[in-house]
């Protein structure tokens, strides 16, 4: 049998004290805010039915962190008094769990006080709660403080307080809905509870009152529009309860539609950056958090303690009649008597049944009336929907049907505020189930429409009242030491008893902190050492305390290798930084002023792979180990102990797990946010230790040298430090060993070489981020927050904000994942004034691919316009990828967007490109494929290249332009199926290519390649422009060669309108070229990205670009530039883009990025096999 209270938990201060900046002991009370951690639980897990307390629960009922105090409760100090609130958290699945919490002060232990040297008689906070799925606010609450007030009455309870809880736990079920009502009691006080019918309106055990009493009418309506439209939302209240209830009232006053989207109604302070995520969410936050520092642009902020609604995004208002009866109808409810003031008695109608209402306090009925006028509203609003719900393979609603007939209907056109409604994920959400609703059965929306038209009353739709609930009495257990006459009082909140394991962990802790005092005397901000300090030692000579001390580090590295081969035992199921050997390693690590801990962890380390040892590890493994390695390097880095930050390097080098693609991510490029990295001293040390190690006189000093530099070249690509930092270094030591020019060539070559291999796979890292998940993703505003504040809770907000919208109708959880836009972020100078505002979009995530997402191409309105307009299949997004697949997706169709799966290829689909009847596709296996564009059928396959081809084009007159590795651009007829001409050729493999159909103008980009050790190093930056006469099957003439970047050219994109060409390097830099007077010219060049531009698409007044940093870019260019004359227009033309905004970035690593800018469309493809398409909804 399924029970209500499915956990009773106390959260507080643990054994390991640990700072919200993750500063590891006690630093004091004045201003300093401490971690909490789940102190007690019961049942325990392994002896319960329900799923464990979520882990973040300690972060968020305490979400302020614990402070330390001088004294408990005082009466005549109300911030001394408990506090009682209730939270809500939302789990991976988007199910609900309701948790009831009294924080309070209470002693500290004297385990704890003696082991950090805490002041006597200390108070810090603690929270008991009560953990369950079912929405029973008030029930939760009175058996939460019955508990409370249990344990500290003076009369005291007739059993342990710990017995009192297990038998209220184990004992109290969930209730039928409809049919029960339980009745228990604790100790003395009796208690009930019970659920409504699920035929009515979902279960609502809270009052609505408080948000009435907020919020005037007016600003009521707007929360409730910005909630209906999926705005970003914060309530900022400094009553934690009030933030809670007024966010679930909220919720239920959308019924019967779902909120969809982030939603965390008691944010824990350190997860404030949070509040800038581009993504909708509903979030709460205490008044007294500081939110200066935030851009909060476009955020809608309600103060509920001042009755303000404050945002810079207009909110557009509910339509009339709706927004009028919407108004009279709140009036009536909460000012009955002011609204009916001039109405005679007995023919007020409505008013009259209000005024009832109005003479009694607020109650059920209130809510229930409340809750009926917003249903109400629906109902008039939604008049007539299922006439146009349409379930076909396009949409399952017809909107622009439904608004024509609102619009004749009401006589006004339709409202920005039902037209965005409609589009709303809330809105399909509601569709797709009631689709799934039998045809028989009606939702209670429609059965209130139906009410309404028939001139019914509204309450009618609701279940009648059912007959009285069958009352089930909990009798008290009488186990344990009940009636044994005795009294238990407490003078603190009492710890559960403790297994001998629990207890043997909690010594071991308290006993290394202990430790670290014994020895170094000082206070537990100063560094603290293993070993504490013996008597005997004073009493030993000189050579008998080296010995002693011998003795003491033999026996550290012993327990480190045992420690180290159970770490790699670590199970699936195992949560690594909970577990007792990374607590024990990081301890050893942590309270070692010699460093003995943090270079044998490291030698144990050296020794296993020595051994033999693979050096692959676990998912949890590698969590813990890159935790361990940064810890013990922050710390040498304290001591200035090269040797150990070196053998780190090295050891990091060789360890690693395997990615969803099966590609080995290595423990190296997650230690990037370590301050060693960036100081020249210490490669030029690593160089010289190189150089001593390898010297040999059989050896030419030279390639000595060489090799030398690229060990160390491997290493800061490996960290991922930015290359222009890492060539700085190289190229520093290279000086100072007198390196010749050609050495020097090479040198750069092989750097910008693995550089880009890692950015193309892994994105750009980031030097800045101080705060790396467990996924080794950067947390978002990594540079200012604390680097372990809230790990877990911060770990549960972002996992809320990565759920894709293919699991949107399971998970209440959704939306896209975001990073920082330090790196990359235009100068603000940069920037034209209607680029300071947001870019608000929605994002979907198209699954499908097994592989890296390769190839990315839009199927624009010019490929396929005729004579009859736009084709169907304008706007439609065609992929390839490294599992040898062509997919073809259709973004109208929300959640079925995969049209069709093109197979054929026998590698890495590399470029894709159609027209109106026919799709092509070049590939790693050195053929181009032509399918059929409606039947997806293999058409031709076009074999010539001796390489992988990189680039296709589908030309007029069935023809085909591709170009390869092989250096060739060679141009096909389809009828044929023959090569007519090898138009160009380059002397090393094309990266890039565009033609201009009309002009007969080739531009190419590629790289002459050599040959270094074996390692293939690129380094040609040039366009080659080819004129190809009418498009014939003939040579084309190479009309100029540019030398215009100082990296590989990656794109090169056709601009229509200007006649010219737009080109995007791996230097960063875009540059805009115009044809003039016979010659091309560089117009202007940008710079606003850090990495590699990957994809450019222009339009006539738009282009958009992609960069390997996973940002993108929007580029306009006003229509009245184009007015004048010839001139006038070409001399502004190239200069005329400006940057228009750039949209938030993108965690997910982008390989290609294709944009459908009519369409207001931007999708990117990753190495995860992940398109993200973002639907625009400013007006681009």
């Amino acid at each position: 049998m399924s029970r209500i209270f499915e956990y009773f938990v106390v959260c507080g201060i643990g054994p390991e004290i640990r700072t919200l900046d993750g500063d590891k002991g006690f630093h004091g009370s004045e201003g300093v805010l401490y971690m909490p951690s789940l102190l007690d639980q019961f049942p325990p897990t392994d002896r319960s039915l329900c799923p464990p307390p979520p882990p973040q629960l300690p972060t968020c009922v305490l979400p302020a962190g614990v402070e330390f105090y001088p004294s408990g409760f005082d009466p005549s100090s109300p911030a001394s008094f408990p506090r009682s609130y209730p939270i809500v958290l939302t789990e991976g699945d988007g199910s609900k769990i309701y948790v009831s919490c009294i924080s309070f002060r209470d002693p500290v232990s004297e385990d704890i006080a003696e082991a950090y040297r805490i002041t006597a008689n200390s108070f810090a906070d603690k929270c008991i709660c009560l953990v369950s799925h079912s929405p029973s606010f008030r029930v939760l609450r009175n058996a939460l403080e019955e508990v409370f007030v249990l344990c500290f009455s003076a009369d005291g309870s007739s059993k342990p307080l710990w017995e009192v809880i297990a038998s209220m736990v184990t004992t109290v079920p969930l209730p039928t809905p409809g049919k029960d009502r339980i009745l228990f009691s604790i100790e003395n006080c009796l208690l009930s509870v019970e659920a409504p019918p699920k035929t009515g309106l979902p279960h609502a055990d809270i009052s609505f009152q408080p948000l009435v009493q907020c919020l005037d009418i007016d600003n009521f309506i707007k929360l409730f529009t910005a909630v209906l439209l999926e705005r970003r939302i914060l309530l900022r209240s400094n009553k934690y309860s009030l933030l809670t209830l007024v966010s679930e009232a909220i919720c239920h006053l959308i019924y019967p539609f779902r909120w969809q989207h982030v939603y965390i109604p008691l944010l824990f302070f350190s997860g404030v950056d949070y509040i800038d995520a581009p993504t909708p969410y509903m979030m709460g936050l205490h008044s007294g958090v500081d939110t200066s520092a935030l851009s909060m642009d476009g955020v809608v902020i309600v103060d509920l303690e001042y009755n303000l609604i404050t945002t810079t995004e207009e909110i557009p208002p509910i339509p009339e009649p709706e927004l009028s009866s919407l108004r009279d109808q709140i009036g009536k409810l909460l000012h009955p008597n002011v609204m009916a003031i001039d109405m005679t008695a007995g023919f007020g109608g409505s008013y009259e049944q209000y005024a009832k209402l109005g003479n009694k306090p607020w109650g059920e009925d209130h809510d229930q009336q409340l809750r009926l006028i917003f249903l109400k509203f629906f109902a008039s609003l939604l008049a007539g929907y299922r006439n146009f719900i349409e379930n076909t393979a396009t949409y399952i609603f017809n909107t622009d049907a439904f608004l024509r007939k609102r619009s004749r209907s009401t006589n006004q056109p339709a409202g920005p505020m039902i037209t965005q409604f409609l589009g709303s994920q809330g809105f399909f959400d509601y569709m797709e189930r009631r689709t799934n609703v039998e045809e028989d059965q009606v939702t209670i929306l429609e059965r209130l429409q139906d009410a309404i038209g028939r001139g019914q009353n509204p309450m009618s739709i609701f279940p009648s009242p059912f007959a009285e609930p069958e009352i089930i009495t909990i009798s008290e257990s009488d186990g344990g030491t009940s009636g044994s006459g005795a009294t238990y009082t407490y003078d603190r909140f009492p710890s559960n008893i403790r297994t001998e394991e629990e207890e043997e962990k909690r010594k071991q802790i308290l006993a290394s902190a202990s430790g670290a005092f014994d020895y170094s005397g000082r206070l537990p901000s100063s560094p603290s050492v293993l070993m504490p300090k013996d008597p005997k030692l004073d009493t030993l000579n000189p050579m008998e305390r080296a010995a002693e001390r011998e003795r003491m580090v033999l026996d550290i590295k012993v327990k480190l290798q045992g420690l180290w081969l159970r770490l790699l035992k670590l199970g699936a199921t195992d949560d690594p930084l909970s577990s007792f050997e990374y607590g024990t390693i990081l301890a050893l690590i942590e309270s070692d002023a010699e460093g003995i801990g943090g270079s044998g962890f490291i030698e144990c380390i050296r020794e296993h792979i020595n051994s033999g040892w693979q050096c692959q590890l676990t998912d949890e493994q590698f969590i813990a180990v890159k935790e361990l390695l940064k810890t013990a390097i922050s710390r040498a880095t304290s001591r200035n102990d090269v040797l150990t930050i070196r053998d780190a390097l090295e050891v990091s080098a060789e360890m690693y797990k395997k990615d969803a693609n099966n590609v080995p991510d290595y423990v190296q490029r997650h230690l990037l946010s370590l301050s060693i990295w960036e100081e020249l001293r210490f490669w030029e040390g690593y160089f010289d230790y190189l150089m001593d190690r390898s010297s040999s006189s059989s050896v030419n000093y030279a390639t000595q040298v060489s090799t030398q530099l690229i060990v160390v070249a491997s290493h800061m690509a490996g960290l991922g430090l930015p290359d222009n930092d890492a060539w700085y270094m190289v190229e520093t030591i290279a000086e100072k060993q007198k390196v010749g020019f050609k050495q020097f060539i090479k040198l750069r070559g092989f750097l910008s070489h693995i550089q880009q291999v890692r950015i193309n796979y892994w994105g750009i890292s980031s030097t800045k981020t101080t705060s790396i998940s467990s996924q080794g993703l950067p947390s978002p505003q990594g540079k200012d927050q604390p680097a372990e504040a809230s790990g877990i809770g911060r770990s549960w907000v972002q996992s809320m904000f990565s759920k894709d919208s293919a699991s949107r109708a399971n998970s209440l959880s959704r939306s896209r994942k975001w990073t920082s836009d330090e790196n990359g972020a235009p100068r603000r100078q940069d920037l034209s004034p209607t680029a300071q505002k947001k870019l608000q979009t929605s994002v979907r995530v198209l699954r499908g691919h097994t592989g890296a997402v390769s190839a990315l191409h839009c199927v624009t309105r010019r490929e396929v316009w005729d004579l009859v307009g736009d084709r169907e299949d304008a706007g439609f997004f065609i992929s390839g990828s490294t599992d040898c697949l062509v997919k073809i997706w259709d973004p109208s169709l929300r959640g079925s967007e995969l049209k069709a799966t093109l197979k054929g290829h026998t590698g890495a689909i590399r470029a894709i490109s159609s027209d109106r009847g026919k799709i092509v596709s070049g590939s790693d296996d050195h053929s181009v494929i032509v399918w059929n564009k409606q039947s997806h059928q293999l058409l031709e396959e076009l074999k010539g290249h001796d390489a992988p081809v990189i680039s296709v084009r589908m030309l007029s007159g069935e023809r085909v332009l591709t170009a390869s590795h092989d250096g060739s651009v060679k141009m096909w007829d389809v009828r044929t199926d023959t090569c007519v001409a090898t138009v160009g050729r380059c002397s090393g493999a094309v990266l890039c290519m565009e033609y201009d159909d009309s002009t007969g103008i080739l531009a190419t980009a590629g790289r002459d390649a050599s040959q270094i050790s074996g390692i293939s190093v690129l380094e040609s930056r040039c366009i080659n422009f080819w004129v190809i006469q009418n498009g014939s099957g003939q040579s084309g003439w190479l009309m100029i060669l540019l030398a215009c970047h100082a990296g590989p050219v990656q794109c090169v994109e056709y601009s229509s309108s200007d006649k010219g060409i737009i080109t995007g390097s791996s230097d960063g830099l875009i540059r805009f070229w115009e044809n003039e007077d016979g010659g091309i010219r560089c117009m202007k060049n940008v710079t606003i990205h850090a990495s590699a531009i990957l994809g450019i698409n222009a339009g006539e007044h738009w282009l958009g670009i992609g960069a390997a940093d996973n940002s993108m870019s929007l580029f306009h260019r006003p229509q009245e530039r184009h007015g004048g004359g010839a001139s006038a227009a070409g001399a502004i033309k190239a200069v005329s883009w400006q940057l228009y905004r750039t949209p938030q970035k993108n965690v997910a690593m982008v390989r290609c990025i294709s944009t459908d800018l009519e369409r207001k469309r931007i999708c990117s493809g990753g190495r995860n096999g992940l398109l993200r398409l973002w639907d625009a909804t400013i007006n681009i």
